[in-house]
C-alpha cells in the first residue's frame, strides 16, 4: 500500500504531462500504411508517436484501451482518461513513441448505454494494437485495459468469428493476436458480465446477450443465457498474451455487488498470472485505474503485482 500512495504522489507531480494528440510522424505514418480510416487520432484525443525517424523506441510499447464512454485522454471527473498512468510511466523514463492510447466510441457518457462490443469498436482496437506494432517495430507490446475495454481488447486479441447484426452480420477478426503480445493488464472489467445488466434484462445495447455483459441466468442450479460474446471470450484462457493481470475492488460502485456474478469475481481474467486487489475507498471503479499506475508500470516492466 505504500507503493500506491507513491504512485498517487507522482501522478500528481507529473500532472499535465500527457498532451492529447498522436504526433505528426505518426499519423503520416497510419495514412501511408493503410490504417488512415480508423480515425485513430479521433477527436485530436489521443496519445503516442515518435517525433521523427531518429526517435528511438527502446521500452516495449504500452497500449492502453479506456472503458466505457471514456477516451484515451480524460477531460473531467469520471472522463480522466489514461492520464494519470501516461503521467506514471513517463515519470519512469518511458517516451511518447513508447506509450500509445485511441479514443473508441463516443467519448459521451451520455450514451454510454449504447456502447457495445461491436465490429467497429473491435476491428478498431485490433488495427490499433496492429498498428503499434507495426510502426514500432516491437517483436510484442503491452495492453493495459479498463471497464468494457478490457472485454473489447480481449475480444480483439482472440480475434475469430463474431456477429453484429446492426453492422452487417457475422464476421471473422481474424487469427489470434497472443503471440504480439507480452503483458496483458485488465482493469476493473467485466468478463463474468454485470449483475445490473442481468437487473435489466438486456435492455441496452451494453447489457444485450449477443454482444452485450449480459450475466445470463440461473435455471435449476444451471447457468444459462451468458451474452454470447462472453461465452466467446471465456471458452478458452490466457490467450490475452503471455502475461495477464488483473487489477480490481470489492467496493467497485459500477460493477456493485463485492465484484461477485454469480460466485466468481467478474473482475478477473481467466487463467490469470496474478492480481492485485483493494476492498476499500477511494479504490472504486476509476480510482482502481487512475491510483494504480505503480502496480500497471510494475506489471509490463517485471511481470510483478508488489
Amino acid at each position: 500500500m505504500k507503493n500506491g500512495l507513491l504512485a498517487v504522489l507522482l501522478v500528481l507531480l507529473c500532472a499535465g504531462g500527457a498532451s492529447a494528440q498522436l504526433t505528426s510522424h505518426f499519423q503520416t505514418w497510419l495514412n501511408a500504411n493503410g490504417y488512415g480510416g480508423y480515425n485513430f487520432n479521433y477527436g485530436g484525443n489521443s496519445y503516442g508517436g515518435k517525433a521523427n525517424a531518429g526517435d528511438t523506441v527502446v521500452n516495449q510499447p504500452v497500449i492502453f484501451i479506456h472503458g466505457n464512454s471514456d477516451a484515451a485522454l480524460g477531460s473531467g471527473p469520471g472522463l480522466t482518461g489514461w492520464n494519470a498512468s501516461i503521467n506514471y510511466f513517463l515519470s519512469q523514463g518511458y517516451k511518447t513513441s513508447e506509450i500509445y492510447a485511441t479514443t473508441w466510441g463516443d467519448a459521451n457518457p451520455l450514451l454510454s448505454a449504447n456502447q457495445y462490443h461491436s465490429k467497429p469498436n473491435l476491428q478498431k482496437i485490433r488495427a490499433f494494437i496492429q498498428a503499434v506494432k507495426a510502426y514500432t517495430g516491437a517483436t510484442k507490446v503491452d495492453i493495459v485495459t479498463h471497464s468494457m475495454g478490457v472485454t473489447l481488447a480481449r475480444k480483439a486479441i482472440l480475434g475469430g468469428t463474431a456477429s453484429d447484426l446492426a453492422n452487417g452480420g457475422s464476421y471473422n477478426l481474424g487469427s489470434p493476436l497472443t503471440s504480439s503480445v507480452d503483458t496483458f493488464v485488465g482493469i476493473a472489467g467485466a468478463n463474468q458480465g454485470l449483475v445490473s445488466c442481468y437487473q435489466t434484462g438486456g435492455s441496452t445495447p451494453t447489457c444485450a446477450n449477443t454482444n452485450g455483459l449480459y450475466p445470463g441466468y440461473l435455471y435449476f442450479g444451471l447457468l444459462l443465457g451468458v451474452s454470447n460474446i462472453l461465452t466467446n471470450m471465456n471458452a478458452s484462457s490466457h490467450y490475452e498474451g503471455t502475461y495477464t493481470y488483473s487489477i480490481w475492488s470489492t467496493v467497485d460502485e459500477v460493477i456493485g455487488y463485492g465484484d461477485i456474478v454469480y460466485g466468481q469475481y467478474t473482475s478477473r481474467v481467466p487463467g490469470q498470472n496474478g492480481e492485485v486487489v483493494f476492498g476499500a475507498v477511494p479504490y472504486g471503479h476509476i480510482n482502481s485505474k487512475d491510483l494504480t499506475g505503480y502496480y500497471q508500470w510494475r506489471m509490463v516492466k517485471y511481470h510483478a503485482t508488489n
